[in-house]
Formats: C-alpha cells, sequence, structure tokens
C-alpha cells in the first residue's frame, strides 16, 4: 500500500494527516497530528447476516498515558482498565459528529477506534480525533455524506478565536466544540459564562466558516488517494410491507399516536404478516409509519400530540426540600419528565482526583445523572454502573452550572449533585438541570446565579425549506424530529449548550432561532423556579459539616502538622474535627459542632499564631529551675521567666513561685542575645 501524506497550516498551526504507514490490515486508517499530538483513526467494518432495523456504529476513543510520558500514580494498577468519563464523553461528540451522515440504508456493523499515541498538551486531541475519524471513513470507502471537520471555538479578550491551546481553553468565557460538514452543523457542545445569544449565534457561525479550511484539506486528501467505495448489501424495509401495513393498519397508527396508543398495536401488526416478512422488517416498518404520522401532524397540520403550541413549555411542578436528612433536595418536573437532585457539601478533601494524559488534577463541582429503566417503564439490567448517556447528560449538567458555583475562597466545601430521573419523556438532562440549581440554593450553596435549560426540536423535510423548531420537546418529538437542541443558562445569558441531529446537518440560521426561542422558554422556567426559592440559603443544613478556613504562612505548616503528623492528629483527636491543611497554608476546619470548632481553633491559633512583643499569653510551666521557669506559649514555643520577672517581690527561687504543668499568663518582652524569648510575669 503506498503512503499518502499531506500538510496544511490552519491558523498557526501545522496539521499532518496521513494514510497507507500504519495499521495496514485495518479497512483503512488515519494519522493525523497538530504539534507534537498524534492520533490513530481506524476504521473495520462487516456485514451483518441477518436483517437488523438499526446501524450497529461503534466509536471509541482511547487516551493511553504513555501519550503524554506518564505512568499511573496507583500503586497496583499501571495498566489501563476502563474508559475514563473524559474519554467516553469524546466518543460521544465523534458518534454525534458522524452518525446522522451515514447512508440509511447501511447497516454494516462499523468498528472506528480512535488512539491518542502522543500529547503536547497544547493541542486538544480530541479535535483533532473527530477530523481523522471523518477522512479514515471516507478514505474506508464507507457511505458516510463527509467529510466532517471539527474546530474549538475560543472567546479571548472579546475576541473569538480558533482552536485555543489546552492550556488557555478551560479559563475562557466561551469554549465551543463544532462539527460540521461543507453546507450545514452536524453537532455542538459547548460550555460558556453566561454568553449573550447574538455573541453565541456569532462563535457558531464563526466556527462553521473555520471548519471550512479542513474540509477542504480532507477533499484534497480524498482526492489524490482515490477510495473504492464499499460495496454493501443495501438494507431496506420492502415497499409492499409499508402498502400492506398503510392499507390495513395506519389510521390505527395515527389513532395511536394523536389519541390514545394501543399497546398492543405492534403485536397485532407483526402477527399479521409474521408469515411473509422478518420481525425486524416489521418492526421497521411500523417505525417509519409511525414517523410520517407524527410528522406530518406537526408540520402540516401545526398540531403537536400533546397539543401545546409552539413554543409552549409543558405544566411545571418544583418543589424542595423532599428529603429530610440530605444537605439539599429538590423535585422538578415538567410534563411527564421528573427528575429529583440531591447536593451534598463535605470537607475539601472529599473532591475528586482524576488522572489523564493531562496528569492529575482534582475536581471540587460534580454533578452525576441517573436514568434507570424503570424511569420509562423498562426493564435494566444494570443498575450499578452508569451507561454512556448517564455520564453525558450528567457532563452536560455539570458543565451548565460549574461557573455559577462559588470560589472555594467564598465556599469552601467539595460539591456533590446527584440526579435521578424518576420519570422521562423528554429532555430529562435539562431537568436535571433545573433541579441540581434549586438543590444547590436549597444547600445554601452561595450560587453566582440560577441556571434553567431547555431542550429544543425541528422538524423539517431534507431539501425542503418548510420546518418547525419546538420549545420542551417530548419523547416522540425528540426520537422522530430532526433535532435535539438542549439550551441552558442563567438571566445573563447561557452556560452550556449541546445539539444533536438526524438530518445531515442543521443551517446556522435555524440554530440561530432556535436559541432567540429557547431564551424565552428558559426564561419563563427560571421565573416559576425562583417562585419557590428566591436565592441561596443563608444558612448551610444542620447536618452539613460546618467549615471554619483560617490562613497561616507557609512557615508554619510544618509546625501544626508535627513530626509524623503527631500534633495535627492530637488537634483532631482532641477537638473531633476533620482538618484540612493546602500546600498554600489554607486551613479548613470542618465540624458538626461549635464546641469543636472553638477546640479546634484555639489549639490551631496557639500554635501558628505570630507572637508579639508586648502582647500578654496563656503558657504552660514545662520546667522550673532556681533561675527561673521555661513557659511553652504554643507547643513548638517556649520563653524563660526569670527570677526577676516573677513578682515585684524579690524571688530567690523560682520553685516557690510556680511548678511544672502550671499555667500562667506571661507577656513577651523581647529576646535574648540567642534569639530566645523573654517573659514576664508580673508586667501582667
Amino acid at each position: 500500500m503506498s503512503v499518502i501524506r499531506k500538510e496544511v497550516e490552519i491558523a498557526g498551526t501545522k496539521y499532518s494527516f496521513e494514510t497507507g504507514r500504519l495499521a495496514q490490515q485495518a479497512l483503512s486508517s488515519v494519522l493525523a497530528s497538530a504539534g507534537d499530538t498524534v492520533v490513530l483513526a481506524t476504521v473495520v467494518t462487516k456485514e451483518k447476516d441477518e436483517y437488523i432495523n438499526f446501524f450497529p456504529l461503534t466509536v471509541e476513543y482511547l487516551e493511553k498515558l504513555y501519550a503524554s510520558g506518564i505512568i499511573s500514580s496507583s500503586r497496583f494498577i499501571k495498566r489501563e482498565g476502563r474508559p475514563s468519563a473524559d474519554e467516553i464523553l469524546k466518543s460521544r461528540i465523534i458518534d454525534r459528529s458522524l452518525r446522522p451522515l451515514f447512508a440509511e440504508d447501511f447497516r454494516n456493523e462499523v468498528q472506528l477506534v480512535v488512539n491518542v499515541l502522543s500529547y503536547d498538551k497544547i493541542n486538544d486531541p480530541g479535535i483533532l480525533a473527530i477530523n481523522a475519524a471523518s477522512l479514515a471513513l471516507m478514505l474506508g470507502g464507507i457511505p458516510l455524506e463527509g467529510p466532517v471537520a471539527s474546530v474549538n471555538i475560543g472567546l479571548k479578550d472579546d475576541e473569538l478565536t480558533l482552536n485555543p491551546s489546552v492550556q488557555i481553553i478551560n479559563t475562557l468565557p466561551l469554549n465551543l466544540t463544532l462539527s460540521a460538514t461543507k453546507d450545514s452543523i452536524s453537532m455542538i457542545e459547548c460550555g460558556a459564562d453566561s454568553i449573550k445569544e447574538d455573541l453565541m449565534i456569532k462563535a457558531i457561525e464563526f466556527g462553521k466558516k473555520a471548519s471550512e479550511d479542513f474540509i477542504k484539506f480532507q477533499e484534497d486528501f480524498i482526492k489524490e488517494f482515490k477510495p473504492e467505495k464499499l460495496e454493501y448489501r443495501s438494507v431496506e424495509v420492502p415497499q409492499e410491507l409499508l402498502e400492506d401495513i398503510t392499507k390495513d393498519f395506519y389510521k390505527d397508527i395515527e389513532k395511536s399516536m394523536w389519541e390514545e396508543e394501543d399497546k398492543h398495536l405492534h403485536h397485532k401488526i407483526k402477527d399479521a404478516f409474521s408469515e411473509k416478512y422478518e420481525d425486524g422488517q416489521i418492526s421497521e416498518a411500523i417505525e417509519l409509519l409511525t414517523k410520517k404520522t407524527t410528522r406530518e401532524g406537526i408540520l402540516k397540520n401545526k398540531i403537536r400530540p400533546d397539543k401545546r403550541k409552539f413554543d409552549e413549555v409543558r405544566k411545571l411542578s418544583i418543589d424542595i426540600d423532599i428529603l429530610p436528612r440530605t444537605h439539599g433536595s429538590a423535585l422538578f418536573q415538567r410534563g411527564e419528565t421528573q427528575v429529583l437532585s440531591i447536593a451534598t457539601i463535605a470537607p475539601l478533601r472529599h473532591q475528586q482526583t482524576i488522572e489523564s494524559i493531562d496528569g492529575e488534577e482534582t475536581k471540587r463541582y460534580l454533578h452525576y445523572y441517573n436514568f434507570p429503566g424503570w424511569s420509562v417503564g423498562e426493564l435494566s439490567r444494570n443498575l450499578y454502573y452508569p451507561g454512556r448517556r448517564d455520564i453525558g447528560h450528567g457532563a452536560l449538567a455539570e458543565r451548565a452550572l460549574e461557573n455559577e458555583i462559588p470560589k472555594v475562597e467564598e465556599f469552601p466545601y467539595a460539591i456533590r449533585v446527584v440526579s435521578e430521573t424518576l420519570s422521562s419523556n423528554g429532555s430529562s438532562s435539562m431537568a436535571s438541570v433545573c433541579g441540581s440549581t434549586l438543590s444547590l440554593m436549597a444547600a445554601g450553596v452561595k450560587i453566582k446565579s440560577p441556571v434553567s435549560g431547555i431542550a429544543m426540536g425541528l422538524i423539517k423535510e431534507e431539501g425542503e425549506k418548510d420546518y418547525v423548531i419546538l420549545t420542551d420537546i417530548q419523547g416522540p418529538e425528540d426520537h422522530f424530529g430532526d433535532m435535539d437542541f438542549k439550551v441552558a443558562g442563567t438571566i445573563n445569558g447561557i452556560t452550556a449548550l449541546q445539539m444533536d441531529n438526524k438530518l445531515k446537518g442543521i443551517p446556522a440560521n435555524i440554530l440561530s432561532e432556535a436559541l432567540i426561542q429557547a431564551k424565552t422558554a428558559r426564561e419563563y422556567i427560571l421565573s416559576e423556579m425562583l417562585k419557590v426559592l428566591k436565592e441561596p440559603r443563608e444558612k448551610i443544613s444542620e447536618y452539613a459539616p460546618q467549615i471554619e478556613v483560617m490562613k497561616v504562612k507557609q512557615d508554619r505548616i510544618g509546625e501544626l502538622i508535627g513530626p509524623g503528623g503527631k500534633v495535627i492528629k492530637n488537634i483532631i483527636e482532641k477537638s473531633g474535627a476533620d482538618i484540612d491543611i493546602s500546600d498554600e497554608g489554607v486551613i479548613s476546619i470542618a465540624t458538626t459542632s461549635e464546641e469543636s470548632k472553638n477546640i479546634a481553633l484555639e489549639m490551631i491559633s496557639a500554635i501558628v499564631q505570630e507572637l508579639e512583643i508586648g502582647e500578654i499569653y496563656k503558657g504552660k510551666v514545662a520546667k522550673v529551675m532556681n533561675f527561673g521557669a521555661f513557659v511553652n506559649i504554643t507547643p513548638s514555643i517556649s520563653g524563660l521567666v526569670h527570677v526577676s520577672e516573677m513578682s515585684d517581690e524579690f524571688v530567690k527561687d523560682a520553685n516557690t513561685v510556680v511548678k511544672e504543668g502550671q499555667e500562667v499568663l506571661v507577656k513577651l518582652i523581647g529576646e535574648d542575645d540567642q534569639g530566645r524569648l523573654k517573659l514576664s510575669m508580673k508586667q501582667v
């Protein structure tokens, strides 16, 4: 196989794509680099023998620690194990960017794997991975309406910037990942610090324009490679079957969609045609006809399944303090979608340590989302581990709120929110954003601004000009519609976006219109939330740890910890407090009672306090000599009270005035020639 390698410079970064040298037994492979970041995308495919009514695409994005020269810090596990949350999120982004562009009649099993081989901590391997994956699929002759390009857009000094470095992107007020084809946008993932709609629209248009250079580069590569189209068995529902079901059951399908659902209708249709057609074909035919009914009703008859207006939000029900012993809880319901969010706060040592190719980092604010099968009336075989959808929705809600979480100096707690989906009929992720905002406020977390969220939908026939944008989509509109555009934000602007589509892409003007329509909806939802809880509570829950923070000089940390941790362990044991000490000298004292806090504060202050000449201190006599007594002001600092400073009267022997272990008040009056402290009892 001949090796083809092409380079291009875009926005000051040199990109290189190569095929034919590595992974030669895969259907196709692409080695891509940006700076010293290198990824390898491989594609394999297999034709399925049986009829299946879905496209079996598997996407895996894998980060190996060797890519940035790291060996795992775990004492016991040095081999990479289950994919991290970040790897799963990037796998989902690649999948969402590409899946809608495959030919509808293509049902071969496809596995797309992207390995990060080298990482310079400047160029994002996730962005590079989408571009490499797109090119690998095209070179393999896979029926994909590509190529697809992906870019990252940041906002720096009020200017939009293309593919900012990994080192700064998370510090910017906008972090927008956008994937696009030549004509339209296929995927959006965004976190922002309350960005206004008009600026977000400019960012989306900027990203779409910027993607064109990457698309042209891929097109030039494909022309030189001249890939052969993959031959595959087209899988389509027989037209005769569609006509037969339409003739005998279309009215029933229509009735079940718009009036009341017949739970046994599918079985009736299958029984009627099982001798002539496969079950998979019949199921897909029913799906296609149900989809047609739903879409025609919305697009042509202007009627939604639940008779709402296109811009109408479903009925809301909001309650807080559902659970008596949690630190904060809120129940948010919109239509049939019901989510219970629970906020828990804890000392900072409970924050999460994450190991990745970026090294080790800590996360103080965490959001988890759970979607059990029973929330949609189904059996669930996995009740213990989060699925990819759970991780994706949890990350979206976390992104929506993270810029509103108070800084550690203002609120020295680790924070975890868990959103339990109790019932779902569309947009449980946005319900979890609303519920989480309220649970945090109920827990006394001083968030900067409350956040609400809404999911927007679209019905548009490919190639047609007419379309309908739907506010607050529910199950059928999500399942049979063309777009799921989740928008979260504060009263000041957008904090998170996520857009998936089932068309070959969404034009920027439709996304702009959807953003404006979403703003009205989320502001209405926010107003209803604030009727229940206007602002964060002044006090945290009585069941939450009370945390007091104090700062000491870094050179005093050793005294506080003591040899082998002896001093700090003694303070913890006597006070009952949970104490954290940072390398910067920030001490967090977590307690469940005022008495415990005061004991810890007194003991710590006694050790780390800065002594000043002329100040009076309580000390304990450590040793008595005939010429004076040594008094410990703190466990590590002592001074001498000479007999001449013990009393206004003459003292011949210090033993006649004080005894070992006795507590005395002393005044610091200076230092001797050797730097030892001089104390006085009589000057007190």
